[in-house]
């Protein structure tokens, strides 16, 4: 119990952690059971406002406007942030609604899900389980096998082709 005590509160002083030396912000980017932190800072020194936005502060690109909407080739979508597989193209259809749909995930483990009670609806949140970066949300009103609609931002992914 002692153990597990102090490796919490060394998890937490290196999360926390911030050196400062001559003006000279240094942030400490940790990993805990595969788990990718970073400050908000590194997070927007590494993406594109509008990725920023999204994936960080759970906005959504416009309908009809993301890169992979209607993109059919075979690979797989990969978490912007964090590069870690997400959906494969087996699983993409196009559900008409001007955004990435897939009927499921590459793996129950890549994405969690998560209670998104805003803009007066009740709606069920994508988050990448591995850096927690929104992705979009999920719906029941999918084609078989699953009746699922993954409705994914398309800055929130990085596309890549099978050989």
């Amino acid at each position: 119990m002692t153990k597990v005590l102090l490796f919490s509160v060394l998890l937490i002083m290196i999360v926390c952690c911030v050196v400062q030396n001559d003006d000279v912000e240094v942030a400490v980017e940790v990993t805990k059971g595969g788990k990718v932190v970073k400050s908000d800072k590194e997070w927007k020194e590494q993406l594109s406002k509008m990725q920023y936005k999204v994936t960080r502060k759970k906005g959504t690109e416009r309908a009809f406007s993301g890169e992979y909407n209607k993109c059919y080739d075979k690979g797989d979508y990969h978490c912007i942030c964090c590069d870690a597989k997400l959906f494969s193209s087996d699983a993409k259809f196009d559900s008409g609604t001007g955004w990435p749909s897939y009927f499921q995930p590459y793996s129950k483990e890549a994405i969690t899900e998560a209670a998104d009670n805003s803009l007066f609806a009740k709606r069920v949140e994508v988050l990448c389980s591995k850096c927690d970066a929104h992705l979009g949300h999920v719906f029941n009103d999918g084609p078989a096998p699953t009746g699922l609609r993954y409705c994914i931002n398309s800055v929130s992914l990085n596309f890549y082709k099978s050989k």
